[in-house]
C-alpha cells in the first residue's frame, strides 16, 4: 500500500503558507510554534526536500512546497465531493450551509425565515465556521460553503459563484456621537475610543492571508488627514465580536457593509463618517460546492437566493458617492 504523508503536517504546511507566520499558524491550529515546526520537518522528511524558505519578514513556499500545497487544495475538494456523492446516494433530507460565524450571526439568521418561506420542502442546517482551519477540516461534512477569497482567484464555475465584495467603513452605536450627529470632521475620530480587529500589524507577518489595510485604523488616519496614531481602546481577533462592542456602545469599529446592514438600516449602529467614507474588502465571498451537487435544484435554488440578498444588501449600502481620501485644507 502506497504511504500517505501525515495529514496534521499537511493541514500545519497550509496554514503556515497561508499566513507566512510560523506563530500565526500556531495560534489558529491552537498548537505551540514548536509542534507546528516539528510538524513541517516530519513533512519535509517524508517528502525527501525543503517546502519552506524560511525569511526575515516571514516564510514563504519552495517550488516543491507550492506543487504540494495545490496537491492539498485538489485532494480537500476530493474529499468533499466524496462525501458529497455518498450523501446524495442516500438522498439526504437537509441542504447543510458551511459559514463564518460573523456572516451568520449577523446577517444569514435574519433572512433564513424567509427562504425557508418561500422553498418550505428544503430543510437547512447551519455548520458555523469558527476559523479557517476549522472550515478546512470540515469542508467535507456541507454541501455548500461560503468563504472569503482573495478577487484573483474569484471566478464563477460550474461548482462556484462570486457573491459580492464588501465595502469597509467606520461604525458606532449613535449615543456615543456628540448629539447623536455624524461627525463634521474626520479628526474628531481620534477623541472616540476605536475597536480594533485582528492583531496588531507590528505583531503579526505579512503572509499571503495578511489582514488588508481597510482593517488598520493606522490606514483610515492617514487616508483622512488625522495626525497622530490611533491608540488602542480594545482589540478583538474577529469581526463578529468587534461590531457587538460597538452595538454595546463600547468605540467605534471598522465593519463590513453586508454584517453591519441591518443594524444601520434599525438604527443601532450609525456611520460616524456619513455614508460615503469607504475603502473596497480586500478580500470576496464565494458560494463553493462539490461537482457532484451541481445538479442538485436545492443547493441550486439557495444559491440563487443567497447572490439576490447580498445583491440587494450590498447595492442599498455602497453607493459610490467617494473613496477615502485626504481631504484638502
Amino acid at each position: 500500500m502506497t504511504r500517505l504523508p501525515p495529514f496534521d503536517s499537511l493541514v500545519a504546511c497550509e496554514a503556515v503558507l497561508r499566513h507566512g507566520s510560523m506563530t500565526a499558524a500556531a495560534a489558529e491550529l491552537g498548537i505551540t510554534q514548536s509542534a507546528v515546526s516539528h510538524r513541517l520537518r516530519r513533512l519535509e522528511a517524508f517528502i525527501g526536500t525543503p517546502l519552506l524558505r524560511r525569511l526575515r519578514a516571514g516564510v514563504q513556499p519552495t517550488p516543491a512546497g507550492t506543487a504540494l500545497m495545490d496537491g492539498f487544495a485538489e485532494v480537500l475538494d476530493g474529499m468533499a465531493g466524496l462525501r458529497a456523492r455518498s450523501r446524495a446516494a442516500l438522498a439526504p433530507a437537509r441542504l447543510r450551509i458551511g459559514l463564518g460565524a460573523a456572516l451568520a450571526q449577523h446577517w444569514l439568521v435574519r433572512r433564513l425565515p424567509a427562504f425557508a418561506a418561500r422553498h418550505p420542502g428544503i430543510d437547512i442546517e447551519l455548520t458555523v465556521f469558527h476559523t479557517r482551519a476549522q472550515a478546512l477540516q470540515q469542508a467535507g461534512d456541507v454541501d455548500l460553503r461560503i468563504q472569503w477569497v482573495k478577487p484573483e482567484e474569484a471566478r464563477s464555475s460550474s461548482t462556484r459563484r462570486l457573491l459580492f465584495r464588501e465595502q469597509v467603513f467606520p461604525v458606532c452605536a449613535p449615543a456615543l456621537l456628540p448629539g447623536g450627529r455624524m461627525l463634521r470632521d474626520p479628526a474628531a475620530l481620534a477623541a472616540l475610543p476605536l475597536l480594533h480587529k485582528g492583531p496588531d500589524a507590528d505583531r503579526r507577518g505579512r503572509g499571503p492571508e495578511a489582514q488588508g489595510q481597510e482593517w488598520e485604523w493606522r490606514s483610515w488616519f492617514r487616508a483622512l488627514g488625522i495626525a497622530g496614531r490611533p491608540q488602542p481602546v480594545l482589540r478583538f481577533e474577529e469581526i463578529g465580536t468587534s461590531i457587538a462592542a460597538a452595538l454595546e456602545g463600547a468605540g467605534v469599529a471598522l465593519g463590513r457593509s453586508l454584517l453591519v446592514h441591518d443594524a444601520l438600516a434599525d438604527g443601532r449602529l450609525v456611520r460616524p463618517l456619513g455614508p460615503g467614507w469607504q475603502m473596497p474588502s480586500a478580500k470576496v465571498h464565494m458560494a463553493l460546492w462539490p461537482a457532484a451537487l451541481s445538479g442538485d435544484a436545492r443547493l441550486q435554488a439557495f444559491v440563487a437566493w443567497l447572490a439576490a440578498e447580498t445583491g440587494k444588501t450590498v447595492a442599498a449600502l455602497d453607493t459610490p458617492e467617494r473613496p477615502v481620501r485626504r481631504r484638502a485644507g
